[in-house]
């Protein structure tokens, strides 16, 4: 049992130490077996069920997180009124409506469970289930929108004050409310590993085999699907937001967008610093700007069609920057990390010199771009430093995604971990980046 902050706190007599953070049951299923039982099975059929039961565990804890985000977050605030039913409903969507889809797996897989404790067959039982995860569309399609409204929510010191005193409560296992929020997100990537880790201690010549390669297919299809969704409604989220000082500068284009491909700050020669976005069709400079509380993406100069973009690689030291007022760079400093765009269509008239804060971020903008290109132009996808990409024209449309599902407004031009770059060959780069794109590809 536990108690929400939110709710009335009687002073303690007691002036121990904080409370023990509440600790998750980590039983294996060999654990729950005598001696005798756990003799008669092999090595291999009993490491099958321990992912069995990993499965059925995870299903467990999921149940108990989605009725705590209800009972010690949801309904306090909305008792306490700092937090409207409209807004909480905006940030938690259909959360505790998906109780009942996984408690319908835990007892599918409890009433196929034998008296001695082993699931024979369990690839049916998912294949079965698994078309109940399509309800988790909306509500990944929804994050991005519902976590910047919690994060302005935040901002409110009532707001701030009840969730920092449930971070330090028992019940939230040091866990934030938007860890919580995300919980489902995450577990469902993880459906796709525990099919697989079962049926790797599946026999070859076991019936369930074909079944759990069955699930495994269908899951993938359902997490591809929601990513796109998920992936349609973040462009969208961003292009709402863009403010243009002129209707001249709104390029038809924007409207055939449904897919951002990264994005994030850089800064210019001048050391200005531009949140820069590169949609499927349109590479858009803007500078992050504040309207009624509100934050918005001020459109600079005019968005470049990808289909007329040109893309120079420059080596290090190649220009100088300006200075800046804010002490960016200082009067003629040789630049790093620097890039640059400009249009083939001379009516636009613009070239813009970007710098990125290290090298594997630049590495990741430089090969969205050339992606963006080569499927908009017909470009190849890969160039040297220091070449300039120049293309013929066609017409089509950009399937993989680069962006982070996790990222905020201010966020870094693109996701990954921060590599040294003295201490970063060519062919580990390449791998490393390789990697990002296909895990982007089919990440939720």
């Amino acid at each position: 049992n536990f108690k929400s902050p939110g709710m009335s706190l009687k002073a303690s007599s007691r002036t121990a130490g904080p409370t023990p953070t509440k600790r998750r049951n980590s039983t294996l299923w060999s654990e729950t077996l005598d001696v005798h039982q756990k003799s008669t099975f092999s090595t291999k059929e009993i490491k099958r069920q321990e992912a069995i039961y990993e499965l059925y565990r995870g299903e467990q804890d999921l149940i108990e997180d989605l009725q705590l985000a209800r009972k010690a977050y949801h309904d306090p605030m909305l008792k306490l009124s700092i937090i409207t039913e409209e807004e909480l409903a905006h940030i938690f969507g259909d959360l505790d409506a998906y109780i009942p889809l996984h408690e319908d797996l835990l007892m599918k897989l409890t009433e196929g469970t034998n008296p001695d404790g082993t699931v024979a067959q369990i690839g049916q039982i998912v294949i079965d289930w698994l078309p109940g995860l399509n309800a988790y569309k909306n509500y990944c399609s929804n994050q991005l929108a519902a976590k910047a409204l919690l994060d302005q929510k935040k901002q409110d010191r009532r707001v701030q004050d009840f969730l920092q005193r449930c971070l330090e409560s028992p019940f939230s296992r040091k866990l934030d409310l938007w860890s919580f929020l995300d919980i489902p997100r995450s577990r469902l990537v993880k459906y796709p590993l525990l099919l697989r880790e079962i049926l790797r201690h599946t026999p070859l010549d076991h019936p369930d085999v074909p079944s759990l390669e069955r699930a495994i297919t269908i899951i993938q299809e359902i997490l591809s699907d929601i990513n796109m969704r998920k992936g349609e409604s973040e462009c969208q989220y961003y292009i709402d937001k863009l403010e243009y000082l002129d209707d001249k500068q709104r390029d038809p284009l924007i409207d055939n967008c449904k897919t951002l491909l990264c994005h994030g700050e850089l800064r210019n020669k001048s050391g200005s610093r531009l949140h820069v976005f590169l949609f499927s069709e349109l590479l858009v400079l803007t500078r992050p700007v504040t309207r009624n509380d509100r934050s918005c993406f001020q459109v600079y100069r005019q968005p470049i069609p990808v289909q007329d973009l040109v893309l120079e690689d420059l080596l290090d030291g190649e220009i100088r920057m300006g200075g800046s007022f804010r002490g960016a760079f200082t009067n003629g400093e040789k630049a790093k990390n620097v890039f640059r765009v400009s249009s083939l269509d001379p009516s636009h008239g613009q070239s813009h010199t970007l710098h990125v804060n290290d090298v594997y971020h630049k590495q990741q903008w430089l090969n969205c771009l050339r992606t963006a290109m080569a499927q908009q132009q017909g470009a190849p996808s890969t160039v040297q430093q220091g070449e300039t990409v120049r293309a013929k024209r066609h017409s089509s449309t950009i399937s993989a995604t680069m962006y982070d599902e996790e990222t905020d407004e201010n966020c870094q031009p693109a996701s990954g971990p921060k590599l040294r770059p003295q201490t970063l060959s060519k062919t580990r780069l390449d791998r490393k980046l390789q990697g990002s794109l296909k895990r982007k590809e089919t990440g939720v």
